[in-house]
């Protein structure tokens, strides 16, 4: 029986959707709230099911609508003790989601009239002191105001509840921790300030306000302020891992962090609340675009935070989210404006960010990719990888921000001068300028989005994805996130050829030669029984080895696998298989030796307590580069491995939450 099990698991998971459910799935989406198909609702259900089976948890509730279908589910238990499950109905805190809610609260203010976002902050919360520098609304909506976050575990553990007055008095001596515009400095101090000036601009309580002009318009019917005394039963007990056993969370009262991380909600709530902005009905079309579009400091760079949301492209997808985390709860909103999808995510199990991201990506790799995993490529040669990730950031700006401003609320920069774009973006990826100094190189691509690098990588990628759009038509144009970077760039030099470009937009010969290349390459290291799952989920991932080794073999380019080599290699030592185990180290090793975690966990088992050697000298290591997949953070502050150090209070933006 378990056997047939994980077959129909692996089926469900590698199975790509037929054209009759595609079909379907449009015809459905015509209805509002219907379900998905059978055949998507099962391959949902697998991918949780798979994720789950990974590690213990407690609850978990999800949700996703896509074009008007809904699917909502629960897994495990609301309450451990009492064996009582989790449901969609099921309410959980919702951390830092909180601070979307209150700059919705605060534009719609601003809409009325009754807010300013351009000047000094302490017009409307008089009561917080003055500090060296001025802030505006602005600028604490988009974590920009210098107010600090929290500074120790004493500022962050509150027991007792606290009035609005009481709340600001917590932080209202602390210094601010950067000039306001110079620096993102995530604070959920800075959103209690702007949860005091909503009270005062309606005259309204903060609880009060979201309950009538947030949460009712949107029809989030079980959201509500988090006061322990008023929990209902179907609210979520919480729980944190200690010493390999679940045990209940430190008691909170978050009334201290009430306008930056202090409501409850259900998954149902979430999906209304994620609706209701993408149809524009708590702000309209204009207010959306300036809440999605991403700050920047005053010199010039990207916060990839908005007015109250994390944004920021994923793989071509225009990504607007917002994570949660604090006792009791882990909780993640992700929406898609130009694919019309909202995924709501809560668990009552802390420190589940990661989980819940990689869930959010499955699904949408379910709903948009045809279930095509996304890896990242593992490069050797440091030239290179910065060329590939000059080549994927092209692809995941330009055509994430084309969507968004064509098919969302989003707006372009001004293309300016494309051919001088394109003739710098040439340069920027031309292999002897970074043969010189690869490190040096691969900032300059990193920050190529930048406005005060004239936006480079948006507006030279945006004018790509123009140039397919008209050439192949919008519907094929959907179908670069699961083709990936390369394809999007041969392809586009295609179309040139086609339409035909000016010779300055064909970018220079020795960058098409290079990305033809890469992509000959890339298709060669596929391996077909591994294109819709991943090798961790495969029941006997042994067999596949072979066929694993042979496609990545000498090979300059190939997909990354990592984490889920590491994850098998983890399995088999928790059953006590250690030679099994120290095999599969070593194979990761073998194939990604650049890989930090990879040498560390066999150094870890091959001699405890140890550290893993350097294997090449940090000077020289190779570049890891993205195929695209995410070339940028997934959610406010935390950056992946192959990202330049975060700012210590940047990098908790996601977790530490509310």
């Amino acid at each position: 029986m378990r056997a047939l099990l994980a077959a129909l698991l692996l089926l469900c998971l590698t199975a790509p959707l037929p054209a009759p459910a595609r079909a379907r799935t449009a015809a459905a989406a015509r209805k509002k709230d219907a379900p998905f198909p059978p055949e998507v609702q099962r391959a949902l259900n697998a991918l949780m099911r798979a994720e789950l089976a990974k590690g213990s948890y407690a609850g978990l509730s999800v949700g996703v609508l896509h074009g008007g279908m809904r699917w909502v589910q629960g897994y495990g238990m609301r309450d451990l003790t009492q064996q009582l499950p989790a449901t969609p109905r099921t309410t959980y805190r919702m951390a830092s989601i909180t601070k979307s809610f209150t700059a919705v609260a605060v534009m719609q203010l601003v809409q009325e009239g009754k807010l300013e976002l351009d000047t000094d902050a302490r017009t409307w919360v008089p009561q917080y002191p003055e500090k060296p520098w001025k802030f505006t609304v602005r600028q604490l909506l988009g974590h920009l105001g210098g107010v600090p976050h929290y500074d120790g575990p004493e500022a962050a553990e509150n027991t007792q509840p606290l009035d609005t007055a009481a709340a600001l008095a917590l932080f209202a001596s602390k210094p601010l921790a950067a000039e306001p515009g110079t620096k993102f400095v995530y604070t959920t101090w800075g959103y209690n300030l702007l949860g005091a000036a909503v009270e005062k601009a309606s005259g309204q309580g903060y609880g009060r306000y979201l309950k009538s002009h947030v949460f009712g318009p949107a029809g989030m019917r079980h959201a509500a302020l988090d006061d322990q005394r008023t929990r209902d039963k179907q609210h979520a007990v919480g729980y944190r891992h200690f010493r390999g056993q679940l045990v209940p969370s430190h008691f909170l009262d978050v009334s201290s962090r009430f306008a930056g991380g202090g409501t409850r909600a259900s998954v149902e709530d979430l999906l209304a609340f994620g609706q209701a902005i993408l149809q524009h009905k708590l702000v309209p079309a204009e207010t959306a675009r300036m809440m999605q579009a991403s700050l920047s400091t005053r010199e010039g760079q990207l916060t990839d935070y908005g007015l109250g949301f994390a944004t920021y492209p994923l793989r071509g997808h225009y990504m607007v989210a917002h994570a949660g985390g604090q006792p009791e709860t882990t909780s993640l909103l992700v929406m898609l404006p130009a694919e019309d999808v909202v995924i709501a995510i809560a668990s009552n199990l802390e420190g589940e960010a990661k989980r819940q991201r990689r869930i959010s990506t499955r699904i949408i790799e379910t709903l948009l990719e045809e279930g095509l995993v996304r890896r990242d490529a593992h490069l050797v040669d440091p030239v290179d990888a910065v060329v590939h990730e000059g080549l994927a950031r092209l692809f995941t700006y330009g055509l994430a921000y084309h969507l968004w401003a064509t098919r969302g609320p989003g707006a372009l920069p001004e293309p300016g001068d494309l051919s001088e774009a394109f003739t710098r973006m040439s340069a920027l990826l031309d292999r002897a300028t970074i043969a010189q100094d690869p490190e040096a190189a691969l900032r300059r691509v990193r920050d190529a989005h930048h406005p005060r690098e004239g936006s480079l990588l948006i507006r030279v990628g945006a004018h790509m994805a123009l140039t397919l759009e008209k050439t192949l038509g919008p519907e094929k144009l959907l179908e670069y996130p699961k083709r990936g970077a390369l394809a999007f760039f041969t392809d586009y030099l295609a179309a040139c050829a086609q339409v035909p470009c000016p010779a300055p937009l064909r970018f220079s010969e020795a960058l098409q030669k290079d990305a033809r290349h890469l992509d000959e390459v890339w298709q060669r290291a596929q391996v077909a029984e591994l294109r819709r799952v991943r090798l961790d989920e495969v029941k006997d991932p042994e067999a596949l080895w072979p066929a694993l080794e042979l496609a990545t073999a000498n090979t300059a380019l190939h997909p990354d696998y990592v984490d889920e080599m590491l994850r098998i290699a983890g399995l088999l030592g928790k059953r006590g298989r250690k030679e099994e185990q120290l095999r599969w180290l070593e194979r990761t090793v073998a194939l990604h030796p650049q890989s930090a975690p990879a040498r560390e966990a066999l150094a870890k088992v091959q001699a405890p307590g140890t550290q893993a050697p350097q294997t090449v000298p940090a000077a020289t290591a190779p570049l890891r580069a993205t195929d695209g997949s995410s070339p940028v953070p997934d959610d406010a502050g935390l950056l992946p491995a192959s990202h330049p150090t975060p700012q210590p209070s940047q990098e908790r933006a996601a977790d530490q939450g509310g």
